[in-house]
């Protein structure tokens, strides 16, 4: 892991702020070859359910995720998610590390994340949004006409 200090861009905020965190982070390239990469957190209160990452290689390309919430909360405990998406403890009983493996077609890339200042990160964001209450702001009935409505032109509006 990485010695760079790392933290939350933003303290405690005000119900519009967008809590981030930046981190320096290890791309897994082999046993031995790693790669360090700045990997941003987003989480926006229009969006509660999903935290944005946003992963850079200096100089280099920019990718950027949308992972579940939850499911990065529970990757950091134990073994979490399938398919495109899954985060686990580096080592049983080690708290430290964890490792996040994303997927997209034939590519896929591992990275190892430190544990502390993403879980002060996300129970920033859960005292934001607490967990369960994610969707109590949507306006239903005005998604129920929008869906109902069918899809719209860019004229329409």
């Amino acid at each position: 892991m990485s010695a760079h200090p790392t933290g939350v861009q933003a303290g405690r905020t005000t119900p519009h702020a967008r809590p981030r965190l930046t981190l320096t982070v290890e791309r897994v390239l082999g046993t031995s070859a790693r790669q360090v990469v700045s990997a941003e957190f987003g989480f926006d209160l229009a969006s509660p359910l999903a935290v944005s990452a946003e992963f850079t290689v200096e100089n280099g390309p920019c990718a950027r995720w949308r992972i579940g919430r939850d499911l990065l909360w529970q990757g950091l405990h134990t073994r979490s998610g399938i398919g495109d998406v899954q985060i686990w403890p580096s080592h049983p009983g080690d708290r430290t590390a964890a490792r996040l493996r994303l997927v997209s077609g034939d590519m896929a890339a591992l990275f190892e994340l430190p544990i502390p200042p993403l879980v002060k990160w996300l129970e920033h964001t859960y005292a934001v949004v607490p967990a369960g209450q994610e969707l109590c702001g949507v306006d239903w009935g005005a998604t129920a006409a929008d869906l109902l409505a069918g899809p719209r032109g860019a004229l329409d509006r």
